[in-house]
């Protein structure tokens, strides 16, 4: 299949944490378009990981809280975020940097995930994949307190929560993120929990 690209360049507007460039190059529509000259910002974020702890025993999910600057300059008054533990794969394989940042994160030591599924996380602007994952937690798997890395300036809480709780949580807006939205939906698919 011929690419629909041609003359693809790129300039760096940005390198500080991670890569922005700006784009240019021509695009042909498969159809009866002509070939047009685009424009683009791609911000490469690298890929991540992310996922949902739940223990079936007890019908609960473990979930993070913590203060997001681009939620609050969007409307979120508090700033503060509800969402699965998540991180940058930062050269790790999906599955050990999610078992990296569980830990980091909720104090929790999980050996086994099941991969649910990837997805760009948001493709008109990003090049990340996010591989997501569900594991099943204990209580005795809690090794640790959490709360992310000082050196990270993370400052998380960790929540247990119910999961239909969780679930109405999406509807009354105060889960928002899309891949805790996402992993919730699947875990309610997969009819792991009680509802």
């Amino acid at each position: 299949m011929k690419t629909p690209i041609d003359n693809l360049k790129s300039i760096v507007l940005s390198d500080k944490t991670f890569l922005l460039k700006e784009y240019t190059f021509d695009y042909k529509h498969p159809g009866n378009h002509p070939k047009e000259e685009h424009l683009r910002e791609v911000y490469d974020h690298g890929d991540g990981a992310a996922v949902l702890l739940y223990n079936f025993q007890k019908n609960t999910v473990v979930l993070t809280q913590q203060f997001r600057l681009p939620t609050y300059l969007n409307g979120n008054t508090s700033g503060m975020s509800v969402e699965v533990c998540s991180g940058s794969l930062d050269g790790d394989m999906p599955e050990e940097c999610a078992k990296k940042e569980v830990l980091e994160e909720t104090g929790f030591t999980i050996h086994t995930l099941e991969k649910a599924f990837e997805t760009y996380v948001s493709p008109g602007v990003m090049t990340e994949i996010a591989h997501l994952f569900i594991a099943e937690y204990t209580d005795d798997m809690r090794t640790d307190q959490g709360g992310g890395l000082s050196a990270e300036q993370e400052h998380i809480d960790v929540l247990e929560i119910d999961f239909n709780k969780a679930f109405r949580m999406i509807a009354s807006g105060e889960i928002k993120d899309a891949r805790t939205i996402l992993l919730l939906q699947y875990l309610k698919i997969k009819d792991v929990m009680s509802v």
